[in-house]
C-alpha cells in the first residue's frame, strides 16, 4: 500500500476541522498529522509535523491564510498548500495565487471534491473550485473588477479589507478584533490605514466601496 498524504489542517472554528477530518479519514490513503486553530501556530507545526499538504483557511487569528501561505512558501517549499474558503471575492482569488496557494475550495464544496483536491495537488497539479476557476480565467484575461484592477483595493492587506468588510457590516472595533482574534487598537490601526489609502473618511463611503467591490453583498 502506498503511503497516506499527510495533512495538516488549519481553521479556527473546531466543527471544521472536525468535518475535515470526518471526510479524510474514512479513506487510507490520508492521515491527519496535525491541526491548527491560527494561523501563528501553522509554520511550527509543519516544521514539527511536515505534512505534505496544509488545508488552510483564510480568515483565521493571527495570520491571515494568505500570509501563512507566503511563510510556508518561502520556509518550506515543498509544502503543498489548499485555501479551503467561504470566500470567492476575486481579489483573495488572485492574492492567494500569488501568494503561493496550489489549490483553492470553497467550503461549499462536496466532500468528495476536498480529496480530489488533495491529490491533485500532492501530485503537481493545481485545483480550484469551478466559480474560482472562471475569476482565475477572467483575471488571465484582464477581467477582474475595475476597483481591484486600478489599485483601490489592490493597495489593502489581507487584513485590512477584513477589517473592512467589519466595518461595512457594522460591526464596532471590538467586535471586528473579536472576530479576527486581534486587538481594537490592532483594528484601529488598520482602519486608519485602509482610510489613508482609500482617501475615505467615513463609514458611509467605505461601506459603498465595499458593496460597489463585491468585498461585501
Amino acid at each position: 500500500m502506498s503511503t497516506p498524504i499527510r495533512v495538516l489542517v488549519a481553521d479556527d472554528h473546531s466543527v471544521v476541522r472536525q468535518g475535515i477530518r470526518h471526510v479524510l479519514e474514512g479513506a487510507e490513503e490520508f492521515t491527519i498529522v496535525a491541526e491548527a486553530e491560527n494561523g501563528n501556530e501553522v509554520a511550527e507545526l509543519v516544521a514539527q509535523n511536515q505534512p505534505d499538504v496544509v488545508v488552510l483557511d483564510i480568515s483565521m487569528p493571527g495570520l491571515s491564510g494568505i500570509e501563512v501561505t507566503a511563510v510556508l512558501r518561502k520556509r518550506f517549499p515543498e509544502c503543498r498548500v489548499l485555501i479551503l474558503s467561504m470566500y470567492d471575492n476575486q481579489e483573495y482569488v488572485l492574492e492567494a495565487v500569488r501568494s503561493g496557494a496550489h489549490g483553492y475550495l470553497l467550503k461549499d464544496t462536496a466532500a468528495d471534491d476536498l480529496a480530489t483536491a488533495i491529490r491533485s495537488i500532492h501530485s503537481g497539479e493545481a485545483f480550484y473550485s469551478p466559480p474560482i476557476a472562471a475569476k482565475l480565467a477572467a483575471a488571465v484575461k484582464g477581467d477582474f473588477s475595475d476597483a481591484y484592477d486600478t489599485g483601490e483595493l489592490a493597495s489593502l492587506t489581507t487584513r485590512e479589507r477584513e477589517v473592512l468588510r467589519g466595518i461595512a457590516r457594522g460591526l464596532t472595533n471590538k467586535d471586528i478584533a473579536s472576530e479576527l482574534g486581534i486587538s481594537p487598537r490592532t483594528v484601529e490601526t488598520h482602519r486608519e490605514s485602509l482610510m489613508r489609502k482609500l482617501g475615505i473618511r467615513h463609514v458611509a463611503g467605505l461601506t459603498k466601496l465595499a458593496l460597489e467591490t463585491g468585498l461585501i453583498g
